[in-house]
């Protein structure tokens, strides 16, 4: 990256309801995404975890219409997860690996209250007792208001005058998994591009002492002690840390099948990089679902294979009067997934010009199979996405076919079926490029250029 612009001062920033404080800030922060091969997952098992993420998001979305008891979504931890951001939490710094997810607001950990906890179990759960900047927050805190809270203290009245009143948090996913504790705060450590240490204090979380489900103690919460919520929301990550850094952030995401993996990365704050100008940059509005404000949804204008425009109506791509269709990018879900009237005219094209033999008689669990095996150069039919902007976006073939078995490679775009529903673009069509969730412009940048120098 570039040169690194220094605040040699400490800056206190109003933040919401509570006070941040940043010392030795720099003008962005960098971390990098740890990327984490499941050996247990095929990419069946992928398709399945995927498939349940999807229907997680689709059901907690029209869930909350008409309430606004609960003012988290979230889907984050039904999903693969092979992105992983190192956060180092608590004095001294404790260094936990959690889901970075877009789709998702709260950030949580998985906590223990042990009080002589072996060094060995560090990096498996946050150990409260070891920090000294641990506290939680009060539950007639402003922010305790922005969690949901277990049922049982729903009817119980906040006694301000009490010190000890902390506020408790409860979520919980539609499979019934959930994570529950107390809603607190804390310092964070990063180490900058140049090696200077920066500290945030006063940092919010959920500090999750009962935790249990599939989805966040399975195979496909792939060992992560956590989510590092990246959506819209007032207590996202991106939103705490934004407001000090600029109010944006970045990632490049590679190829988690290379081994080993190469770095991916994210960044919170002003993207500064002398290799990549902003004119190489391509700039769709990031568009408001009233119901579901907390998710980036980007306009589609329509889809094209071989440069031929599919006849999907526009109607497909809108957010309806209740919250219904629109497109999501989604770094916490793998395949791509259309609205069933777009996957379907999608699939009949691909079938039509597909010019390999097409793999039949063998369930993979995909829409569509071809044989590669002796093929040579493979040569798949291309696929572009015309958005709002006059911008397009045209990922290469490799980010919408996977590799299912040896020899066979299978269209990575499934459909959603449930009601009109809605698209999502999950990681493997954004590999290769890096995207910037510019807020206070409300836009999504993208360029495929200085992805692999980041």
């Amino acid at each position: 990256m570039g040169s690194t612009s220094r605040l040699s001062f400490t800056l206190f920033l109003f933040f919401g309801f509570s006070f941040i404080t940043c010392t030795n800030c720099i003008e962005y922060l960098k971390l990098a995404l740890v990327q984490k091969n499941n050996p247990l997952s095929s990419p069946a098992q992928l398709l399945s975890s995927d498939t349940h993420r999807v229907s997680t998001l689709f059901s907690a979305l029209h869930g909350r219409r008409g309430s606004l008891k609960s003012p988290l979504v979230s889907g984050a931890s039904t999903g693969s997860g092979q992105y992983f951001a190192d956060l180092r939490i608590g004095t001294p710094p404790q260094s936990l690996l959690l889901v970075a997810d877009t789709g998702s607001d709260l950030v949580w950990v998985k906590c223990s209250a042990c009080r002589n906890c072996s060094v060995h179990r560090l990096g498996s759960k946050f150990l409260v007792r070891h920090s000294r900047t641990f506290s939680p927050h009060h539950c007639y805190d402003s922010l305790c208001r922005l969690v949901p809270h277990p049922s049982h203290t729903q009817t119980r009245t906040c006694n301000h005058t009490k010190i000890h009143s902390p506020c408790l948090y409860s979520y919980s996913y539609v499979d019934g998994s959930t994570t529950s504790g107390l809603f607190s705060k804390e310092t964070t450590t990063f180490i900058s591009s140049s090696g200077r240490v920066t500290k945030i204090e006063s940092f919010s979380f959920g500090c999750g002492y009962r935790v249990s489900g599939p989805s966040v103690t399975g195979a496909s919460f792939n060992g992560a002690q956590g989510v590092l919520g990246l959506g819209r929301g007032t207590i996202s990550f991106s939103s705490q840390l934004g407001r000090v850094f600029g109010n944006r952030f970045s990632y490049c995401l590679l190829d988690y099948t290379i081994s080993p993996p190469p770095n991916s990365y994210l960044t919170i704050g002003t993207f500064q990089n002398d290799a990549v100008s902003r004119k190489l940059f391509s700039y769709t509005p990031l568009v408001i679902n009233p119901l579901s404000p907390l998710f980036y949804y980007i306009a589609v204008e329509g889809l094209f294979v071989e440069g031929e425009k599919l006849p999907i109506s526009p109607s497909v791509w809108a957010v309806d009067e209740n919250g219904n269709g629109g497109t999501v990018v989604d770094s916490g879900t793998t395949l791509t997934f259309l609205a069933e009237r777009a996957h379907r005219q999608v699939l009949a094209a691909f079938q039509r010009r597909v010019r390999l033999p097409q793999v039949e008689g063998v369930d993979l669990g995909f829409d569509l199979c071809v044989n590669v095996s002796g093929a040579g150069k493979v040569k798949l039919p291309t696929l572009s996405f015309s958005l709002a902007g006059k911008s397009v976006f045209s990922p290469p073939a490799r980010n919408y076919f996977i590799e299912a078995v040896e020899g066979v490679k299978c269209l990575a775009i499934q459909a959603v079926k449930e009601g009109s529903g809605f698209s999502l673009i999950g990681n493997l069509m954004q590999q290769g490029y890096l995207f910037e969730f510019d807020r206070d412009r409300s836009r999504l940048g993208f360029t495929r250029h200085g992805c692999a120098l980041r």
